[in-house]
């Protein structure tokens, strides 16, 4: 069985190997693999989040997902570290809005079993020393962080460490049983996935609707450094209304993110959301202003029409789709990979992924 996989982001990088672990042959197309959304993330890996209250279909992708995690990270890093961290998430609130909300999500993890730990303003003080006075918090011991571009760089040298093809080309178009590449070279294929992000449906050659407009929602992530680390774990920090996330590395990486706008194509990094990101840190952490600079980024999540994920065969005889993951496809790449490889060899995907079929969409 010859795959072609079209995009290397997280999702396509996985699903690559993945495949390659089941023994089918496979070439990854992509001008500049992990460069997009994936390279900007901030890799954290909650339990929950806001969106999945109100929808139980992608809460029980979510949970397979995180399930999957430690033993996707275990096989992977047998080839190169991954940069995983499972020593939980502390999310702290800052106002009584974010107490309420905070009251909500403890009901909704106990609900479905996961594990979480309330805390008073001084538990919070403990566990995370720099953060300015809260008015409490939820800490959950068993989620955490991984860094999306130490486990995109570990894809990649477990595709090539398996026999997988890389090739650093864009795509023209799909013709028949075939990739066209921008130097009209062919790559024949018996199956095709396509997880190109936002860029997925702009590939030529498919027929009308085969593959769902995937708009690009932009969003821009700051990354400050300090020896030591300044915070301890993972957290999330609410306040008027709003979350902040601040996921820390071993290496004294912070990272702060992140905002959200519908701009199209665009990923200029600006000065409004660079001083936004870090007006809001500042409120929640007080020494942040005396941390090293690092980077500011932009990178375009790909949300599909309904924000759901597309993952499975579309109309198209061979044409597998992994893409529209919107706000979590680093959280989603275990299940996403398992269910199209799934498909691709004729098996039984997981039973959370069958509502995520792009055919409803058709």
């Amino acid at each position: 069985m010859n795959t072609v996989v079209v995009g290397a982001g997280v999702i396509g990088l996985a699903t690559a190997w993945e495949a390659l672990r089941r023994g089918l042959t496979v070439t990854v197309l992509d001008p500049a693999p992990a460069s997009k959304a994936s390279h900007v993330s901030a890799g954290m890996l909650p339990a929950v989040n806001e969106q999945l209250y109100d929808q139980p279909e992608l809460l029980r992708l979510c949970l397979d997902s995180r399930a999957r995690y430690p033993s996707f990270v275990a096989a992977l890093e047998e080839f190169a570290p991954a940069g995983f961290r499972r020593d939980g998430v502390l999310d702290a609130a800052f106002d009584e809005e974010g107490l309420r909300a905070l009251a909500r999500q403890r009901a909704f993890q106990e609900a479905h079993g996961i594990r979480t730990e309330r805390l008073s303003p001084e538990d919070c003080a403990k566990l995370q020393p720099a953060f300015a006075p809260t008015v409490g918090g939820l800490f959950s011991p068993d989620e955490g962080a991984v860094d999306p571009r130490a486990l995109t760089s570990a894809l990649l040298t477990a595709v090539e460490a398996l026999g997988g093809t890389v090739l650093h080309r864009a795509v023209a178009r799909v013709d028949d049983h075939a990739v066209v590449l921008d130097d009209t070279s062919r790559v024949p294929f018996d199956r095709l996935v396509l997880a190109a992000g936002c860029w997925t449906h702009r590939i030529a050659g498919l027929p009308a609707g085969a593959v769902p407009e995937i708009r690009p929602v932009k969003g821009e992530i700051l990354r400050l450094h300090s020896d030591p680390p300044l915070l301890d774990v993972t957290a999330r920090a609410l306040v008027r209304g709003s979350s902040l996330y601040l996921v820390p590395r071993l290496d004294g990486e912070l990272v702060v993110g992140a905002t959200y706008q519908e701009r199209g194509y665009d990923e200029t990094v600006t000065a409004d959301a660079t001083r936004s990101l870090l007006t809001r840190a500042a409120e929640v952490i007080p020494g942040v202003g005396a941390l090293r600079f690092a980077e500011v980024s932009a990178g375009l999540r790909p949300g599909s029409p309904d924000d759901l994920p597309l993952i499975g065969p579309t109309a198209v005889p061979d044409v597998y789709l992994a893409a529209g993951h919107f706000r979590m496809g680093v959280q989603l790449a275990p299940v996403t990979a398992a269910a199209v490889v799934a498909h691709l060899t004729d098996t039984a995907p997981p039973e959370a992924a069958a509502p995520f079929t792009p055919r409803r969409l058709a």
